[in-house]
């Protein structure tokens, strides 16, 4: 997902860099806080403003599969699973722990008209900190905030908890099969996604952040089609020259996740449509482009540096503070005009936590979990 940064190499330095994807993930997840922050003046999918933000979960999966194919693939020769999946962890876990601890430190000051968190204990919610922050998901109706999340401290950890899963089934099983079984998947995995968006009950694939059997298959599917679809890209890749592909598939991403919702509640199945288009079709085209291009000077380079440094961390940091801007707008009853300035407060305080967070956090803990668990320490770091 958005939680896998292309390295110049995680074995071998001749690998090439695709820097353009870094920066795309980063987009992605900047649009994510801002979808989140309008979460708090619609009153369903309908209405909500940027519309399909959720899919960048989609185009992160994708990511994350093309990434680990492209690092992986090829080295299982010299890298066991467990060393895989130690390295998973390495990536992934210390901001999952970050993201718990804000979480629950900013718990007491969320309450609203929605969710009552005067009535949760102490005890409760070191339960629900220890649940988040090892990825074990709370039941529906047994979770702190009552709305059925698996993750109720940091709503998105739904996401890395079907990350871990991708990654899980590939170490184990998908890796060993061969192009044509895993377009066979693919297929598959796409068919059953389909479906679900366009004659399932949302209209939409924005769904998987709990266990209850619509939301788990829902995201299951969204994660077995995407990653899977990223794996298959990453063997078929063969790039041709794409001039300033970053600015252009910038920009054509944000125009897709922000696109207003079709067809209106009485045909749920146009959106679904949508979803289904820009998931199978086009979400691999920006994949294919990004990793095509090359970013021709300086200044783009920084950018897309900047933007995939923080895109991990700004995902796992950003939620417990949108839960905060959630309640205050409906305990003071805000307009999104008179809560602009909080909004952008939760914006730019987010990226800036997520830089502080990956700068003396998330860089130095990976450094000594590599240090002490894989004996490697050069290519610790390497976030493939």
């Amino acid at each position: 997902m958005l939680h896998t940064q292309i390295s110049t190499a995680t074995f071998n330095n001749t690998k090439p860099h695709y820097p353009i994807l870094d920066g795309l993930r980063g987009v992605a997840a900047i649009t994510v806080v801002c979808f989140h922050i309008f979460e708090a003046f619609a009153t369903s999918h309908l209405d909500q403003v940027i519309n399909h933000g959720y899919l960048a979960v989609d185009f992160f999966f994708i990511l994350s599969g093309f990434v680990i194919g492209y690092a992986y693939d090829d080295r299982w020769a010299t890298t066991s699973t467990l060393d895989f999946i130690k390295r998973r962890i390495i990536r992934l876990h210390p901001m999952v722990f970050m993201g718990a601890i804000i979480g629950a430190i900013l718990f007491y000051f969320q309450g609203c008209s929605v969710w009552d968190v005067s009535t949760v204990s102490i005890m409760a919610l070191l339960g629900a900190t220890l649940l988040n922050a090892f990825l074990i998901p709370a039941m529906p109706g047994h979770e702190v905030r009552g709305l059925g999340e698996m993750f109720p401290l940091n709503g998105p950890s739904w996401s890395l908890f079907f990350e871990y899963m991708g990654n899980i089934l590939y170490a184990l099983i998908i890796r060993r099969f061969s192009t044509k079984i895993l377009a066979g998947l693919v297929f598959i995995a796409g068919c059953g996604l389909a479906t679900f968006a366009i004659v399932g009950p949302y209209g939409d694939l924005c769904a998987g952040f709990s266990l209850t059997e619509i939301e788990f298959t829902a995201g299951f599917l969204r994660m077995l089609f995407s990653f899977s679809a990223g794996l298959l890209l990453s063997r078929v890749f063969n790039p041709v020259h794409i001039k300033r592909a970053f600015w252009m598939c910038s920009l054509l991403l944000v125009a897709l996740l922000t696109v207003p919702r079709i067809g209106g509640a009485e045909y749920l199945w146009m959106n679904g449509l949508y979803d289904t288009l820009y998931c199978i079709v086009i979400f691999p085209i920006l994949v294919y482009l990004g990793a095509s291009g090359k970013t021709s000077d300086k200044y783009t380079t920084q950018i897309c540096k900047f933007l995939g440094d923080i895109s991990y961390p700004l995902y796992t940091v950003h939620y417990p503070f949108i839960y905060l801007y959630y309640a205050w707008v409906k305990n003071h009853k805000l307009t999104f005009e008179e809560s602009l300035p909080g909004a952008a407060a939760v914006l730019i305080g987010s990226i800036i936590l997520a830089y502080i967070s990956l700068k003396f956090y998330d860089i130095p803990v990976r450094k000594y979990l590599t240090n002490r668990l894989l004996k490697t320490s050069k290519s610790s770091l390497n976030n493939s």
